[in-house]
């Protein structure tokens, strides 16, 4: 049997696993919701996984994931997760939390703070009975599943997740935390965390959502998250990855800007055996602003993919996008970034960077940035590089009595540091340049602890 025959027929659990939990779901959910789930099972059932043989999959080989029999993670005690969460550092990073556990939001473990009047945060399940014409107008409407087999696998599955409503007008003065943790019970366990954000009218706020994993645990965690960048509004939000050394990450992260709206996005990614981090962002208005920032680190046999789609819809849009790696060890990474520029998006300032650091020669990078200009009116510039350690910088350093290790271990810090700098929200810059030192230095691997 080939590799990609087995990734396809290898659907079967989560077909199956469908069948027994949509009777229970379509009883006590909309009828719109149902037809949205079922659509997106029969998606994926024509899809199948992607193999290698697909250009965006070249370099990611999903059939680790698709030999596992994952079954749906199990509901826990909020006590269990939170005793496990204890101390660790990137389990609370802001006064306002909302934390799911298994893809299911959990009271116990969430503290929503002082919020602004208007602003609501809440289980995406409740959301779906108190405001069901408002979360119908957006949910699934930005994360296509049409040709994405993991989007399609999370929608067909959606159950609960994350709900942020932020009114016009309305500014947070403190960062709001989404944290997601995968916690299976001793088995292989999949959970699909959802989230739905929506920034009204010159709003502002940083949203930080983390991934955490439970210490050495397999499992895989499959996420979507949709937002809604309203006229005029300024969002910020950063993306923290670091789930257990034996985990699969699947997410993705899909943005709708509209007129005057600025969005910024920083990902960062520590954790996790095969990982891909999807961002495709719309800027879907005259005048609007995005950059795009990310930071991964891989090591062992880990395998890090991001891809990302900037695509600038009408005139007079700006978007920076900057992500840099740091691999050693044999860990595998891939950057795939396009920009589309469409025939109406005249006046569009576009520039795309990625840039990677090799501390082993075992350690691979493939880069592929990507221009598709359909406007005659623009600015469009991108590049890629890949290179080790300047040896003339590190012998400077130990000409002023600094150790080769640490001298290597400094430059690499000073790479990865202007990634962090740019983080506006306190408490996650301060824990990832702890982490970061920590990791350069011999700390663990597991930057979650």
């Amino acid at each position: 049997m080939s590799a990609a025959l087995a990734v396809h027929e290898n659907q079967a659990p989560y077909l199956s696993g469908f069948a027994v939990v949509e009777d229970k779901l379509a009883a006590r959910g909309a009828p719109w919701l149902h037809r949205i789930r079922t659509a997106a099972i029969r998606r994926f059932a024509e899809l199948g996984f992607p193999t290698t043989h697909i250009e965006e999959w070249k370099y990611t080989n999903v059939a680790p994931l698709t030999r596992i029999p994952f079954e749906p993670a199990a509901e826990l005690p909020a006590g269990q997760v939170a005793e496990t969460l204890h101390g660790r550092p990137f389990a609370s990073l802001g006064a306002c939390r909302a934390v799911l556990v298994n893809g299911r939001y959990c009271r116990e473990l969430s503290s929503p703070g002082a919020l602004p009047q208007g602003v609501r945060v809440c289980s995406l399940a409740e959301a779906l009975e108190t405001e069901p014409n408002l979360v119908e107008e957006h949910l699934a409407r930005y994360a296509s599943f049409e040709n994405h087999a993991f989007v399609a696998l999370n929608t067909a599955f959606l159950e609960d997740g994350v709900f942020v409503r932020i009114p016009n007008g309305v500014a947070l003065e403190q960062p709001l935390c989404l944290l997601s943790v995968s916690a299976p019970d001793g088995r292989p366990a999949v959970s699909y965390p959802r989230t739905l954000i929506l920034a009204g009218r010159d709003s502002q706020a940083e949203i930080i959502e983390g991934f955490l994993g439970l210490e050495d645990s397999l499992y895989f965690s499959n996420a979507v998250t949709e937002i809604v960048v309203g006229e005029g509004a300024v969002i910020g939000y950063a993306k923290l990855e670091a789930e257990s050394d034996r985990a699969f990450h699947f997410g993705a992260l899909h943005v709708r800007q509209e007129r005057s709206s600025n969005f910024t996005s920083h990902s960062i990614g520590l954790g996790g055996s095969l990982v891909r981090n999807e961002v495709g962002v719309v800027l879907g208005g005259e005048g609007t602003e995005c950059a795009l920032n990310g930071l991964y680190l891989a090591t062992g046999q880990q395998h890090v993919d991001n891809y990302t789609t900037m695509d600038h819809a009408q005139p007079h849009s700006t978007s920076h996008e900057l992500y840099k790696g740091i691999l050693d060890g044999q860990a595998r990474a891939v950057f795939h970034g396009r920009i589309i520029v469409r025939p109406a998006a005249q006046k569009t300032d576009a520039i795309q960077r990625n840039k990677n650091l090799l501390l082993s020669e075992d350690a691979v990078i493939n880069t592929k940035p990507q221009l598709e200009i359909y406007a005659d009116d623009v600015r469009c510039t991108h590049g890629a590089t890949v290179g080790q350690v300047d040896p003339d910088a590190v012998f400077y350093l130990r000409s002023r009595g600094i150790g080769d290790q640490e001298a290597r271990s400094l430059l690499t810090y000073a790479f990865a540091s202007e990634m962090i700098d740019r983080i506006k929200a306190g408490p996650l810059r301060a824990r990832l340049g702890e982490a970061l030192f920590a990791r350069l230095n011999g700390g663990p691997h597991d930057d979650s602890r």
